[in-house]
């Protein structure tokens, strides 16, 4: 498997190109503020992106899904609650296959409603529900709630030695595993829902108080 983080601009947004060298498949991942670098360097690899799958539905992720759906012709994954899931709405447990990849969905709400993580090859690219050493914004109410159960439930229920690829560049390095996150992120080793919403509540200064960037 081809797989290439990288940095497209914005908030210090990742996008990812996940290929199968075999077929020649290739999937772009959350390709925005510049859709023509991993188009490019989809060619550079010899693949063909034939599908453009987004974590969720917010425009830091979603911005270059129009051009380079004009560069390839490939449709738009997004989940099946999202606005712009009439191309190809992906659902929880639903495995995807295309090429030689073989593409896991799960749903991950809490950052948005419509957040889903892809699980393909040991890999979760999780978007804005989990950083290295943090995990997506929310509100302090049903959002945070949903976060919090996606995370546990979902998220943490997968072997240790699965990798982390974040939508954004917003840790102390690019990736982590499941289980280093499970040892060392600040909100997963809380005891319980109430503990995780007020470091949610007062993050800044657990920030300042643990040097935090």
């Amino acid at each position: 498997m081809i797989f290439e983080q990288i940095r497209v601009g914005g908030d210090r947004n990742f996008g990812y190109l996940v290929g199968d060298k075999e077929s020649g498949t290739a999937i772009a991942v959350d390709p925005a503020y510049n859709p023509r670098l991993i188009y490019d360097l989809a060619g550079e690899r010899g693949l063909t992106i034939r599908a453009i799958a987004c974590t969720h539905s917010h425009f830091d992720h979603t911005n270059g899904n129009d051009e380079l759906r004009e560069l390839t012709g490939a449709k738009v994954w997004m989940h099946e609650s999202a606005a712009g899931a009439e191309e190809r709405g992906v659902r929880d447990g639903e495995e995807i296959e295309m090429g030689g990849l073989r593409v896991n969905v799960i749903h991950t709400p809490g950052h948005t409603a419509d957040s889903v993580c892809y699980l393909v090859g040991g890999r979760l690219l999780s978007g804005d529900t989990l950083f290295v050493g943090k995990v997506g914004g929310t509100g302090y109410g049903d959002d945070a709630r949903a976060e919090y159960d996606s995370l546990h439930t979902k998220l943490l229920a997968l072997p240790d030695e699965t990798e982390v690829w974040p939508g954004h560049d917003y840790g102390v390095r690019p990736s982590s595993t499941i289980g280093e996150e499970k040892r060392s992120n600040p909100f997963l080793i809380q005891p319980g829902f109430e503990a995780f919403l007020e470091l949610k509540k007062n993050w800044l200064q657990y920030k300042k108080e643990h040097g935090i960037s």
